[in-house]
């Protein structure tokens, strides 16, 4: 998400017509941009910069009030837009969950002649919703950080069931991925013998051990804990690592996005520190500036100058 808050630095009446102005331009979508250099998925070409999901299911990971916004804003017809958007922008591929919403904005953008690729995250889930998520024809499922993280907490037996989970999604025919907060987790997944095919890291450890936090600060934290040099630890499991990586929470969900020159910063340092084979997946909230096409084009700029 870039930005830091809805509201930073804005009266109620520059807000409203801040929503209305950013209402019409997402209608009237983009113009068709050059596309966005790609890394190789399987037999898929995935751009480097993929759109999230977090916003349009509400998941700030910041404030209730913001996560109510951004669930409220995000209505069907608004994905729908968003998700061309992306398209015309040139993003070929969206991340999301299992989200009956999210889903059926993705049928109407499809009857609109969107061919965006959408890869799928979750822990494991009913038999029917399989069978829903299989026919909207994603090129991956990937095994929720959440559920990875927990499973693997909970020891080794349990972290067997994140094999299983994959080899489920391969028999479908599917690419596979795990996704972790915890960089150690991501290098001792790849000594496993499971059949994945990439892994989704989050920049922030944001689920560490509750009784090792409070043994070393003597205290917790209120909610999640973004430190400082964790996006450091993963980008160095990234590099690690054999199998592609797609990154997510570059922004530390908004914290780090103050500002244009604080978003283009993390993007810089992102696109560095990971393979040429990986790629960044940006949740974005374009209630107030039209932040898909300001960030394909800081992606584009960043990536042409390599």
């Amino acid at each position: 998400m870039t930005g830091h808050s809805p509201f930073a630095g804005v009266q109620r009446r520059t807000f409203l017509g801040a929503v209305a102005t950013s209402s019409a331009a997402l209608s009237a979508r983009v113009d068709a941009a050059d596309p966005i250099p790609t890394i190789k998925l399987g037999d898929y070409q995935v751009t480097r910069l993929i759109a999230g999901y977090n916003p349009i299911g509400g998941y700030s990971h910041s404030v209730p009030k913001l996560s109510a916004i951004m669930r409220n804003w995000f209505t069907e017809e608004r994905t729908t837009e968003f998700l061309l958007n992306c398209e015309k922008a040139g993003i070929n591929t969206w991340q999301a969950s299992y989200d009956p919403k999210a889903f059926a904005a993705l049928r109407k953008a499809r009857e609109k002649g969107s061919k965006l690729q959408w890869i799928c995250l979750i822990p494991d889930v009913t038999p029917e919703q399989w069978k829903e998520i299989v026919a909207l024809k994603p090129i991956a499922v990937v095994h929720h950080g959440e559920a990875t993280d927990r499973l693997w907490k909970s020891g080794y037996q349990d972290a067997k069931k994140i094999g299983a989970f994959v080899q489920k999604v391969k028999d479908f025919g599917l690419l596979a991925g795990v996704s972790s907060h915890n960089p150690e987790i991501i290098l001792r997944a790849e000594e496993e013998p499971w059949k994945h095919d990439f892994y989704m890291n989050c920049f922030y450890n944001i689920r560490r051990d509750q009784a090792s936090l409070n043994e070393q600060l003597t205290d917790l934290p209120i909610d999640e804990l973004y430190l400082k040099n964790d996006p450091h630890r993963m980008t160095k499991a990234m590099r690690t690592v054999t199998r592609p990586c797609l990154g997510f929470k570059i922004l530390a969900a908004g914290r780090k996005a103050k500002n244009a020159d604080e978003v283009k910063a993390a993007f810089e340092y992102a696109f560095s520190r990971i393979k040429t084979e990986d790629a960044v997946i940006v949740g974005m909230f374009p209630i107030l500036t039209d932040e898909v096409a300001e960030n394909a084009s800081i992606v584009r700029g960043l990536l042409s100058n390599a």
